[in-house]
């Protein structure tokens, strides 16, 4: 079995900074391309941002200049640094991985169970 563990979500004012983790373990051999992706009230889950093994990211439009994706290889972990939140940053952050599994050698997406991140005066 794979498992994605988050933290480090709550309640914030705009203006403020949170810092998201999310750690893989399991059956894993390799883990390619992490990200996190969110769903806001009454939206559909987009992708906030994402890394490779290698360190190239790709972000969101609407984050860029705010949020920071980086990685640990060497603890399976991926965070999200969030500064200059906005209310409309409220939504239901999500881990994603792509992993190589050990048995059976296959590749998939895992999920986190979501962690909730909520911006309020």
């Amino acid at each position: 079995q794979v498992q994605l563990v988050e933290s480090g979500g709550g309640l914030v004012q705009p203006g403020g900074s949170l810092r998201l983790s999310c750690a893989a373990s399991g059956n894993i051999f390799s883990i390619y391309t992490m990200g996190w992706y969110r769903r806001a009230p009454g939206k559909e889950r987009e992708l906030v941002a994402d890394i490779t093994v290698g360190g190239s990211t790709n972000n969101a439009d609407s984050v860029k200049g705010r949020f920071t994706i980086s990685r640990d290889n060497a603890k399976n972990t991926v965070y999200l640094q969030m500064n200059s939140l906005k209310p409309e940053d409220t939504a239901v952050y999500y881990c994603n991985a792509q992993i190589l599994t050990r048995t059976p050698r296959q590749i998939n997406d895992y999920w986190g169970q979501g962690t909730q991140v909520t911006v309020s005066s």
